[in-house]
């Protein structure tokens, strides 16, 4: 028979519906974490507290041939084990008022046109590019992100046009919801049960795609270890990438490709490289400035790409001498539709690059990049050349394309 799986709040037994109320009674499992068991003191049958290898216990239960009834918080399907449990075993769902409409109806907020993210029991790394921009954030915390940790991250970004609005323990003994600042949440205290919702009373400064070289954050005196604005876009746009990628960038220097590429891949993760640590800390200058959170590590290529996940794209602004065995892990760790993108200065590092990645498996395509830009002289206008840039762009051979 189909196990149940029941939405609940924080007010236990009195938001549930009778029939919902009879089937736990009538249970032979009830199934839940330690708090949504405790609602049911007097249940005779036999608790399972859901803590740990939550998804074996869920399908050994699925094997039993017993009325089985799982408690979640809220509606199951948001943000919630619904999802899981509903593509592993038979299971019919009774969402509960979720936190999100809770929260909402307490402070009057409209939520149709809000942007929703949990940052319960999921890392906040790279919130700040999820949520730039947005009217409207309905953020679930918890214990560890809870809204003081939110609050720094985002004043650590500049996002004070946001106001907050922080709702507690809804509907139970202690709830509580106040409005506030970002600086008087980061010094006030919270329960673990909260919901977070931010909206905006200002607009943020927005920044297109091709973000000006002067605006990055750079070497000094040695400006220039940037790729340029023009090279940045077209190597952007032969990564191919789109909201959910997985990018790396080896040899991010400023972070300037990372950056941009963070803009487009907001729901999917950046991870940059970089060998020097003067331009490491420029970088994580330019991430707090153009609010795009990634990882950066401080190494030399392929050294340390073993800690980043597969990616969908890389970027390769310099091979730093060791060319081969660089592409060679690129190459392995593609995903099987990825791009590779290289700049390249020179021709020898050109046809290096075109016959390693051929033997490889991999096909090239080639655009040299000649920008002169406009410089004034006197009342009159003239061009000054910038260095001409490869951009090498590599994707895996299709069967009997060579």
């Amino acid at each position: 028979m189909p196990i149940k799986l029941i939405g609940i709040g924080d007010n236990g037994v009195h938001g549930l519906h009778p029939q919902l109320i009879e089937w736990i009674e009538n249970a032979e499992v009830l199934v839940g974490g330690e708090r949504l068991l405790s609602f049911f003191p007097n249940f005779k049958g036999e608790k399972i507290v859901l803590k740990t290898k939550i998804m074996r216990i869920v399908e050994q239960l699925g094997k039993r041939n017993q009325n089985i009834v799982i408690l979640a918080s809220g509606d199951p399907l948001f943000y919630g084990i619904g999802g899981l449990l509903s593509k592993k075993i038979p299971v019919e769902i009774y969402p509960y008022i979720s936190s999100i409409q809770l929260a909402a109806a307490k402070f009057g907020i409209s939520w149709q046109d809000a942007y929703f993210v949990s940052i319960h029991g999921r890392p906040i790394k790279g919130l700040a590019q999820k949520i730039d921009g947005k009217k409207k954030v309905f953020i679930l915390t918890d214990e560890n992100n809870s809204p003081n940790t939110l609050a720094k991250y985002l004043l650590e970004f500049g996002m004070t046009e946001y106001e907050a609005y922080i709702a507690e323990n809804l509907q139970g003994e202690e709830e509580r919801c106040r409005k506030m600042t970002l600086e008087e949440m980061e010094k006030s205290s919270f329960s673990p049960l909260n919901v977070v919702i931010l909206v905006q009373t200002q607009e943020a400064k927005k920044w297109p795609l091709g973000i000006e070289d002067e605006e990055f954050y750079q070497r000094k005196p040695e400006k220039g270890l940037i790729t340029k604005k023009e090279v940045r876009v077209l190597s952007i746009s032969a990564l191919n990438i789109n909201a959910q990628s997985v990018v790396w960038d080896i040899g991010t220097c400023t972070g300037s490709v990372a950056i941009e590429a963070g803009k487009i891949a907001k729901e999917g993760k950046i991870y940059a490289i970089e060998k020097n640590e003067e331009d490491i800390a420029n970088c994580l200058r330019n991430q707090k400035k153009f609010r795009v959170d990634f990882t950066v590590v401080h190494g030399k290529a392929p050294g340390g790409l073993d800690e980043f996940p597969d990616p969908d794209a890389i970027f390769i602004g310099g091979t730093g001498g060791n060319m081969e065995e660089l592409l060679t892990v690129c190459c392995q760790r593609l995903k099987n539709d990825g791009r590779i993108v290289l700049n390249l200065a020179t021709i020898e590092n050109l046809y290096e690059s075109i016959k390693i990645l051929n033997r490889l498996g991999f096909h090239t395509e080639v655009t040299q990049v000649q920008i002169a830009r406009s410089k004034p002289i006197l009342s009159l206008t003239r061009l000054a050349p910038l260095n001409p840039v490869f951009i090498v762009s590599a994707k895996r051979k299709e069967d009997g394309n060579e």
